[in-house]
Order: C-alpha cells, then structure tokens, then sequence
C-alpha cells in the first residue's frame, strides 16, 4: 500500500473523482472533449497531487501539491456553475457536486495548514 491510500482526503477525492464522472455522462455528447473532458480532469487532478505530493522530501513542497489540489477543486466548481447554467447539470446534481467539492475542500485546508505547522 503506497503512503497516499491511507489518507482520507485522498481517498474522499476519489469518490469526488467517481461523483463528477457519474454526473457529467449525461453531458451532451458534442461537450465529450469540451467541459466534460475538463471537469474530469480537474476531479481526477486532486487525488493526483495528493498521491505526488506525499512523494516529496519535504512538507514544503507536499503542502505545494495540496494547493494544486485545492486549486482543482475551485475548477470543477465553476465549471459546474457553467454546465449548471448551460442546462447540463440539474440543481440536485449541482448540490451533489458542490456539497462534496466543499467537504473535500476543507479536508485540503485542514492538511495543508497542518503541513505549514510542522
């Protein structure tokens, strides 16, 4: 088992990857390689800079990782404002989205201030 499984917030971003990818399959096809593609990939962005930044020497540079993760959150919501508004996403699907993108947001804040205090 590598160091990041054991990390809930890694393992929360993968159900956060799993959530984005069951509520952008009902996107228009002709946005496949448009905001689908790019709403996947900030999701799968996140659990991805967790999993490299623990492979770093130092908290300095692990705590740079977990912003990049936090930025890709920030990402996958306001793409999700964009396919909410553009009538690709309903309002619960939304929710659904922006409820965990807030969870795993704070599970980010809480590791990365607890980097900077080491």
């Amino acid at each position: 088992m590598f160091n990041f499984e054991k990390l809930d917030v890694w393992q929360k971003a993968i159900d956060f990857a799993d959530l984005v990818y069951k509520h952008t399959r009902q996107f228009p096809s002709d946005e496949r390689f448009g905001l689908t593609n790019q709403m996947r990939r900030a999701a799968v962005s996140i659990s991805s800079n967790i999993a490299e930044g623990t492979s770093r020497m130092s908290q300095i540079d692990f705590a740079r990782f977990i912003e990049i993760a936090t930025g890709s959150v920030f990402e996958v919501i306001s793409q999700a404002f964009v396919g909410r508004r553009e009538g690709f996403l309903n309002e619960a699907n939304f929710c659904a989205i922006y409820k965990a993108a807030e969870e795993v947001g704070r599970m980010l804040s809480g590791l990365r201030k607890s980097l900077a205090s080491k």
